[in-house]
């Protein structure tokens, strides 16, 4: 084949369509993250302190309003003759948030995004987008088809609006053709932001209607954060009330960093019977945590263990506290804050700031004290409970005495103890099969498409310990490992007194036909595998021998031909040899994305489908023969590991495993 690499070759998608093509590139992970990216300007607006309510619809289209009672976003032109709608909605790294860390704090002193491109983005990879504008003035409109102005659609109707009707409404639906399939923001993940929004935003009524299910929902906290709390507490067992502390700073990681503000909320309770903890930054919620869960559990966990000192509550030579002690009493919510993006990833689940962790756990820490010190009933309930937490860990872990009874018992009762896992309905261990993928995104594609009957999940929430490398007592210490013992139900095969307790080994007692393992076609997918792998070799590697263990291939390519019929391939000669097939009835080649993206149908097709699924059976020749392919893929060089997994790891599970 005569290939030509030459100046010709080189093209231009341009903004809009590089956008479309590759979403991603300017933040947009999928068609919900558009959903965030319009409500989040309308929840600046409330934060700025105009509006108290904002309507979200569903319409029979599959599109989304948002409806504010804002200001109403400008749309006219500026003093240089330039329309702002058009920097608002077809300019990328445009908007009005770029001045919040000055001095006068901008008109958003602490908004939800400031890079400039939700709006633009949005409008880029959606079908339509279109935009009301209402101010006393009059009402504006424009709007876009795939990212383009309708020619002649901006118009300014003058006539007076009533004061409590200005805001803004916009309207739009996801391209298809950009989110792989996907026009519609799904209506779970509409629920739980205006869930979180509403704790994080006290005061904001969130009115939701879904006019394709005919159904409207309120979401409210007049506190915020204090009402939710209460709302999840047990009233019967509460140490504490609900103790609010918020505080504003000013500073610089570096010095050669320029000041910046943050602002901090925290909301606990103390709870014999209830503990939770939530983090959000910029209303953001950090399923990740980063900073605020450490300045939590270092200020927690000091002062605590002052007081206890000092009041001599401490048996002689006994232990301190840990976090865990006093996390299973607390309830704790923290909202933070920041002039500038402290976000490390583009998914915002995390955030990393040394001058937020160490001011504010000096701070943290001086309040707790003030606190403890003006209500010593409180306190002498809260010292007791987290005295009483510590010595029943101690005793569990010292004598072990129900660790038999936690891995034991039927699969039903460990429905819900087990986060992550989702049971069959079948109780038929030779058709039961056991999925055990990674993270939740992934949980809820695979849960809509597989057969309940026989098919359960695990879903796993990132990389478990390398158990190849750890001792025991750091194995039974972690709560993914002990629970897919449970799961398993076989016991674990073992010599070790940290086991002693654990049932022996019997493969009748495998609650599953097969364990399937199920992760991303990628680096971090490929790793969170091989340690799953490990841990069952190391803990009960009979199951490898008996050919109980699986993988399930997951495709690396999705291809569309003009039919609108998917195709797809597992590895690269796969994909060259559909393309070549197809010819010139080819639509489009995609990268998959992730288990988290795919539809319950492609789910099912591809993965779950006993049919049509692809599985690779776990079956070493020997012993030393899987060790050495654990020692490559689980040394101690990251870097180098993640390379040579990415280059080399299938066709090493091809040679090893066939």
């Amino acid at each position: 084949m005569n290939k030509q690499y030459n100046e010709d070759s080189i093209q231009s998608l341009g903004i809009l369509g590089g956008v479309r093509a590759k979403p991603a590139s300017i933040g947009l992970e999928s068609h919900n993250h558009t959903f965030l990216e319009i409500l989040g300007n309308s929840i600046d607006e409330y934060r700025a302190g105009f509006g108290n309510s904002i309507t979200i619809t569903k319409n029979d289209d599959g599109s989304v309003t948002v409806r504010d009672f804002g200001r109403g976003v400008p749309m006219g032109k500026n003093k240089d003759g330039e329309y702002a709608y058009d920097k608002v909605f077809n300019t990328l790294w445009a908007g009005g948030k770029y001045k919040n860390n000055d001095d006068d704090g901008g008109d958003y002193e602490y908004s939800l995004g400031t890079n400039g491109v939700g709006a633009t983005g949005t409008n880029y990879t959606s079908d339509f987008l279109t935009v009301c504008s209402h101010k006393v003035e009059g009402t504006s409109f424009v709007k876009y088809e795939k990212g383009v102005e309708v020619e002649g659609s901006y118009q300014f109707v003058k006539q007076q609006v009533h004061e409590n009707f200005v805001g803004t409404e916009i309207t739009w639906r996801p391209s298809q053709e950009v989110f792989r399939g996907k026009g519609e923001v799904d209506d779970d993940f509409i629920e739980l932001t205006l869930q979180d929004q509403s704790i994080v935003n006290g005061g904001l009524r969130f009115v939701f209607n879904n006019d394709k299910v005919g159904e409207s929902k309120e979401y409210y906290y007049e506190n915020g954060v204090a009402d939710y709390i209460k709302s999840i507490s047990n009233e019967e067992h509460m140490l504490t009330d609900v103790i609010s502390f918020t505080t504003e700073q000013k500073g610089r990681d570096n010095e050669a960093d320029k000041d910046y503000r943050i602002k901090t909320d925290i909301n606990f309770a103390f709870n014999r019977e209830t503990s939770f903890s939530r983090y959000y930054h910029n209303t953001s919620w950090l399923e990740n945590g980063g900073t605020p869960e450490e300045f939590i559990k270092n200020s927690f966990t000091f002062v605590i263990d002052k007081f206890l000192k000092e009041q001599n509550l401490y048996n002689k030579n006994e232990k301190k506290v840990t976090f865990e002690d006093i996390s299973d009493s607390l309830i704790v919510i923290t909202s933070t804050y920041s002039t500038i993006s402290l976000f490390t990833d583009q998914t915002k689940k995390k955030i990393g700031s040394d001058f937020m962790k160490q001011s504010v756990t000096k701070w943290l820490r001086e309040q707790l004290e003030i606190y403890f010190i003006e209500n010593p009933k409180e306190a002498e309930l809260v010292f007791k409970q987290v005295l009483v937490n510590k010595r029943s860990r101690e005793k569990a872990e010292a004598t072990r005495l129900d660790i038999k009874k936690k891995l034991s018992g039927t699969v039903n009762n460990l429905t819900n103890r087990i986060n992550g896992f989702e049971n069959c309905k079948s109780k038929d261990n030779s058709e039961t099969e056991l999925y055990i993928v990674e993270g939740k995104s992934a949980l809820g594609s695979t849960k809509q498409g597989r057969d309940d009957k026989i098919q359960a999940i695990y879903a796993i929430r990132g990389k478990i310990l390398n158990c190849l490398k750890a001792d025991y007592n750091k194995i039974f210490s972690s709560e993914i490992i002990t629970n897919m013992i449970k799961l398993f139900g076989c016991g674990v095969e073992i010599k070790s007194k940290y086991a002693k307790d654990i049932n022996n080994f019997d493969i009748n007692n495998l609650r599953w036909s097969k364990i399937i393992i199920t992760t991303d076609a990628d680096v971090d997918g490929y790793h969170i595998r091989c340690l799953v792998m490990t841990a069952i070799y190391v803990l009960m590697p009979s199951l490898i021998n008996e050919g109980k263990v699986f993988i399930a291939e997951s495709p690396l390519y999705e291809v569309t031909d003009k039919n609108d019929k998917s195709h797809f391939a597992y590895t690269d000669s796969e994909k060259d040899a559909i393309v070549k097939e197809l010819g010139d009835k080819l639509v489009s080649i995609q990268r998959s994305k992730g288990l988290g993206e795919n539809t319950a149908e492609m789910m099912w097709e591809t993965t779950m489908n006993p049919e049509t699924r692809k599985l690779i059976k776990i079956t070493p020749d020997s012993a030393d023969e899987m060790i050495k392919y654990f020692e490559m893929f689980m040394g101690d060089d990251l870097d180098g590991r993640k390379q040579y997994i990415g280059e080399n790891l299938h066709e090493y599970i091809e040679e090893a495993l066939d």
